[in-house]
């Protein structure tokens, strides 16, 4: 079922014959009614397009459906006596940002619901992958569940790939040295977007762990072994987004440390300089006054032996600066 603004597929299972067929609205009641499996997949657009069709089917509270047409991309979970309700956040990369993307997941014990405002890119993954999956694994209705969690983890996966990249030309870019001041505005952004990632993941790893070890009649055994193990994936990925923090935040130090080495070089030589002059300044304070009764001015050879004496005060503090490894 498609319109301009919403579209509604709906796939029945029989996993017996391994056959999937897809139905129209007004079959989805009876199907589950007949002990069938449907998964309904809804993209949503203006919500009362979503709203009515949802109703009519009745599998759904009016509070969950006007909870996922109107909530924030926050990961969380609730349990319902007819349904478990999940909502996890896609991530799309979008330049050198990461847009979220809501995907409700309603679960119940013949129907699994997935409710999103727009396309997404893991279940685009989910949609195209999942045929060959149910004809060689699939046993029970949750191989859809443990099919949209890894893909998820999958984009989660990607998604932290490309970070670490953004970290390792940050950080090569840091090397070189040769940065400007918008350095610190991309490191600012980089690191507000690890810690943006970092608070999708860890709600993820708590709804999935709960999902995992909490018994229920909408999960079957088998498939919360499966997941339990992609809890270990998420916490392998919390683990790597902290070392990529640690990465980005040691090399800006580095970095700051190489301007602050060059920064003194640059000092002891303005400071070699000024010792060299200092005392030549001051032979040329004295002599430039103007007394007349200065015994030097009228020397015949008073000009060279200034010179000279100016020479020698220059190689002698050259000297002692040397000997005193100043440079």
């Amino acid at each position: 079922m498609a319109a301009d603004d919403c579209r509604i597929r709906l796939v029945e299972f029989d996993f017996e014959a391994k056959q999937e067929r897809e139905l129209q609205l007004e079959e989805v009641a009876a199907a589950v009614g007949a002990g069938r499996f449907v998964w309904i997949d809804v993209q949503a657009g203006r919500a009362q397009d979503v709203r009515d069709p949802l109703q009519r089917i009745g599998l759904i509270s009016d509070a969950v459906i006007e909870d996922a047409l109107s909530g924030d991309a926050l990961t969380r979970h609730a349990r319902y006596d007819d349904y478990l309700h999940v909502v996890v956040s896609g991530c799309r990369p979008s330049g050198a940002r990461v847009e979220l993307e809501r995907v409700d997941i309603v679960i119940g014990e013949r129907f699994l619901a997935t409710i999103h405002r727009g396309p997404v890119l893991f279940l685009e993954s989910v949609r195209r992958d999942y045929h060959a999956d149910f004809l060689r694994f699939a046993r029970s209705p949750s191989f859809l569940v443990y099919e949209l969690w890894d893909h998820l983890l999958e984009n989660y996966l990607e998604v932290q790939q490309e970070m670490e990249e953004r970290v390792e030309a940050m950080q090569q870019e840091l090397g070189r040295g040769k940065v400007d001041d918008a350095v610190f505005a991309r490191f600012s952004s980089l690191g507000s977007d690890l810690l943006h990632f970092r608070k999708v993941l860890l709600p993820a790893r708590a709804v999935l762990s709960e999902l995992s070890t909490r018994k229920s009649i909408f999960i079957s055994e088998a498939t919360q072994g499966f997941l339990g193990n992609m809890v270990g994936t998420v916490e392998h990925l919390l683990q790597d987004l902290m070392v990529d923090r640690d990465i980005l935040s040691e090399s800006l130090n580095l970095y700051m440390l190489m301007v602050s080495h060059r920064t003194n070089l640059t000092m002891k030589r303005l400071t070699t300089v000024s010792v060299v002059f200092l005392p030549l300044t001051f032979l040329v304070g004295i002599y430039g006054m103007n007394f007349s009764n200065m015994p030097e001015l009228q020397w015949r050879y008073g000009y060279p032996i200034f010179w000279a004496v100016c020479a020698v005060m220059v190689v002698l503090i050259l000297v002692f600066m040397r000997r005193s490894r100043f440079f």
